[in-house]
């Protein structure tokens, strides 16, 4: 999966170092190299399709470039988050090729990029951005040499992501059985909210230390709307794009109990910081039907830190070379990775939107 990619292995084929062919090379890694011109003509499809843009940006998780024409509008941080996608594709490409002695058939890189628009759309959703037009779109508007790279690289990577031992595949079966044995995970959430003020939170947890209901505390110590009703804030389903933080912010507190920790919240930027408490006010048992998207997330998660294991060993050994103007290559506190240039860090309209920070409620 390609968002499992972004996260996953960077393979190795070799120690060694491969140089730039002087400033004609962009990136190379083991041997596979972008030349500048066409890294440039990249950057500028992003610059010039903004639904391209929306949905690779929303996949790397930061703005790729600013949406205008010449080369300036193309933010510091945009190109090296761009580097180090090329990086991933072309190491992961390369691994299978020579490590694992295969190349794509016409079916895989048709599932791939049936696979590719479908982790589009997901990114997409899960950093709650409106792309204009479809995936489908998006990825007619590449370049030709990049769209073929990147179905190429999906199909290599999902076949790694099948290689690996401790991977789920993401099968009708498989699905099926992660779905059943972890039911609970995926029942439809009703939940009340308490969104308290930092000098109240000692008398909250007391008041809750003596069994006062949910309600009762919404009503007297929350600053949120809903504490009118009690805290009551909405029931969620496991389709919802709130659902996985919601869920997140039960954790495993019982149903009817606010837990004994809060949240750090800020609802407005540079504003007071507040505690948030979510409750679980009933459970409703769900269909897979009704929980496939969360069910399939929940699985690429897991693959995801299975591989973050694999990349953590073969990454210390990549052959990465990058054009400095783009970035450098160095270890992080995740594992090797491309820097933004030594300048100001610059920020875009596709960065992640927490649901649980500023914003005028909890969960939008």
């Amino acid at each position: 999966m390609r968002r499992v990619i972004i996260l996953l292995v960077l393979a190795v084929v070799g120690a060694g170092w491969y140089g730039l062919a002087g400033s004609t090379v962009a990136v190379a890694v083991n041997g596979s190299s972008v030349s500048e011109a066409q890294f440039h003509a990249e950057l500028r499809s992003f610059q010039t399709s903004p639904g391209l843009f929306c949905f690779m940006s929303s996949l790397a998780n930061t703005a790729l470039a600013k949406q205008g024409a010449g080369r300036d509008t193309v933010t510091a941080a945009g190109e090296s988050a761009w580097a180090n996608l090329r990086v991933e594709g072309l190491a992961i490409d390369k691994y299978v090729r020579v490590a694992l002695k295969h190349q794509p058939s016409a079916a895989e890189l048709t599932s791939a990029t049936s696979a590719l628009e479908g982790e589009l759309a997901q990114a997409a959703t899960q950093t709650q951005n409106t792309c204009p037009g479809t995936p489908a779109q998006a990825l007619a508007a590449m370049p030709a040499e990049l769209r073929a790279a990147e179905i190429e690289e999906q199909a290599s990577s999902m076949y790694l992501v099948s290689k690996l031992n401790t991977t789920i595949p993401l099968t009708t079966s498989s699905i099926k059985q992660y779905f059943t044995t972890h039911r609970s995970n995926y029942d439809k959430l009703c939940v009340s909210v308490a969104v308290v003020s930092s000098s109240n939170l000692s008398a909250f947890a007391a008041a809750q230390k003596q069994g006062l209901s949910v309600a009762t505390l919404a009503k007297r110590f929350s600053v949120d709307p809903s504490s009118a009703k009690g805290g009551a804030y909405g029931c969620f389903e496991p389709s919802s794009s709130s659902y996985a933080s919601v869920r997140a912010d039960i954790g495993t507190t019982a149903v009817g109990h606010f837990p004994s920790t809060g949240l750090s919240y800020t609802p407005t930027a540079g504003g007071p910081t507040y505690g948030l408490f979510v409750a679980a006010t009933s459970r409703t048992p769900s269909t897979l039907a009704q929980a496939q998207g969360v069910v399939i997330s929940d699985i690429q998660t897991l693959n995801a830190t299975s591989a973050n294991a694999v990349k953590a060993k073969i990454l210390l050994g990549a052959g990465v070379a990058l054009d400095p103007a783009y970035g450098r290559w160095g270890l992080s506190s995740s594992g090797p990775a491309v820097f933004v240039p030594a300048l100001p860090a610059e920020s875009g309209p596709a960065s992640t939107s927490q649901l649980t920070t500023a914003a005028t409620t909890p969960y939008q």
